[in-house]
């Protein structure tokens, strides 16, 4: 289920590097944090959902070589993502 789009508009500001930022690893890497939470709360009530588990570990597979990305790139911007999000890493 895609977010509603003032949701979506709201973890886009509020990880944006730049004021018009909308593609940087940052950004993605929050929204893709952000449908890996619901998809877990939908797998919790639905748990024999496999195409939703399937997608949700493509999701976390593409979160993790992102944020490798970001840690070879910019190491304190690495760090502070993680705390800012609570990502176990």
């Amino acid at each position: 289920m895609p977010f509603e789009a003032a949701r979506k508009r709201e973890i886009i500001s509020a990880h944006a590097v730049t004021p018009n930022d909308s593609g940087s690893s940052d950004v993605q890497i929050a929204l893709f944090s952000a449908r890996i939470e619901y998809l877990t709360e939908h797998l919790k009530s639905h748990a024999k959902d496999h195409h939703s588990r399937r997608g949700l570990l493509r999701l976390v597979g593409k979160r993790r070589r992102l944020l490798d990305y970001l840690r070879s790139q910019d190491f304190g911007r690495y760090k502070g993502l993680i705390e800012k999000l609570g990502i176990r890493r």
